[in-house]
């Protein structure tokens, strides 16, 4: 068994976010060689995104914190605090409307 803070690395990774020119940090909180899950935390301060790229897999968003915009070329919906956002095969992006930390969970072949 293993318990990791998700406060404390919504916190750490939104500093390191807001201390980067790119505007974002991200760290895997599961996953590995071992793993056919893969879950990591995202943080995107406001303005900056995950530019368009193709779909992972099955995969989904959790928003801890702020307001996201996940985008396809045909369509874009928003997340805020709490929503769980089912990611589409399509490629897309992902741009912090405000600064924001969500866990993407990715499941590996």
């Amino acid at each position: 068994m293993d318990k990791i803070s998700l406060r404390t690395t919504t916190r750490e990774q939104l500093a390191s976010a807001r201390s980067t020119s790119s505007g974002r940090s991200s760290v895997t909180v599961l996953g590995g060689s071992q793993h056919h899950l893969r879950q990591t935390l995202i943080a995107l301060t406001a303005g900056n995104s995950l530019a368009q790229h193709a779909s992972p897999g099955e995969a989904s968003l959790i928003v801890l914190t702020g307001h996201v915009r996940l985008a396809t070329e045909a369509d874009s919906l928003d997340g805020t605090s709490g929503d769980f956002l089912i990611l589409p095969p399509d490629r897309h992006s992902l741009e912090a409307v405000e600064d924001s930390v969500v866990i993407l969970t990715v499941t590996k072949p």
